[in-house]
């Protein structure tokens, strides 16, 4: 029989909990990203949101990042700012690697055994 052999672990690096912000979330940003370019075309709830077929009260939340929007509904909100859902996604993927370092980039190192997460 094969012998199993364990892979080291690197020790993690502590963290302190208090200076920690937790990693925000693809609605919020996508949120964020809807208010910011309705913003700039100075528009209303209202305007926007005749445009795009959803109710006020659903783009607000949406904005807000309270609701989880399905593709369709994303198409159709970027749709009426004029934007497209690659387009809307890629910017959101952008803040995302600017506001977090993201786990998988942790590399460990030992005398033995080299490993990447991925």
């Amino acid at each position: 029989m094969a012998e199993i052999v364990p892979f080291p672990r690197a020790p993690r690096p502590s963290v302190d909990p208090a200076s920690s912000s937790p990693e925000p979330l693809w609605r919020q940003l996508l949120g964020e990203q809807l208010r910011r370019r309705r913003h700039d075309r100075s528009e209303t709830l209202a305007e926007t949101s005749e445009r795009a077929g959803v109710s006020p009260q659903y783009l607000s939340e949406v904005e807000r990042g309270l609701k989880e929007p399905s593709s369709e509904m994303i198409a159709a909100i970027g749709g009426a700012l004029d934007t497209s859902l690659v387009e809307l996604a890629s910017a959101v993927a952008d803040e995302l690697r600017t506001a977090t370092a993201p786990a998988s980039a942790v590399v460990s190192v030992s005398r033995d055994a080299f490993a990447l997460a991925a």
